[in-house]
């Protein structure tokens, strides 16, 4: 069971909920697009509307993309607990932002449009992608300065010695 007193948060499963949870909230976004598509809604197939779909599929697809990071994330965690300890809360708001803003602003974008050019909320899609970009460094930092490694409770066996490879005679 995942312990949350004072500062000791379960990161890991945290973002391992909210990565299946978004991934399943975006697949069935393509779901209705993929209907959308297949119902020749005008709304979203026509010629004037090409700036829409490009939009909402931009949503679905950076959505899907993102809860695939969070699982990966979540995960790593898992196998590497010094991972990133001194940004843990720093990516997890920055991940946490981009999943949201990433998608949400495409989506918005999308909603209404202005001669072919996307809406208002595609404003905070920058904002978005520099969570992302901010939330990637530190782990990447993280990993290449050596903190990922193993606890010594959470290390790995060594590995095993091959067996000899001349049968024993008996």
């Amino acid at each position: 069971m995942a312990q949350r007193t004072g500062r000791n948060v379960d990161y890991a499963g945290r973002h391992l909920r909210f990565g299946w949870w978004s991934l399943l909230v975006f697949l069935c976004v393509g779901f209705v697009l993929e209907l959308l598509h297949g119902f020749k809604a005008g709304f979203y197939l026509d010629v004037t509307n090409e700036t829409r779909r490009l939009m909402w599929t931009l949503a679905h697809a950076h959505g899907v993309l993102l809860g695939l990071v969070h699982i990966a994330f979540a995960l790593c965690l898992r196998v590497f607990p010094d991972l990133g300890d001194g940004h843990r809360r720093v990516v997890s708001r920055c991940l946490m932002g981009a999943s949201v803003l990433l998608p949400g602003g495409f989506f918005a974008g999308g909603v209404r449009l202005y001669g072919g050019d996307p809406g208002l909320g595609v404003a905070v899609v920058p904002v978005g992608a520099a969570c992302l970009a901010i939330g990637v460094f530190l782990v990447a930092r993280g990993t290449a300065a050596g903190e990922g490694r193993r606890s010594a409770a959470g290390a790995a066996p060594p590995p095993a010695r091959p067996a000899s490879t001349r049968p024993r005679s008996r």
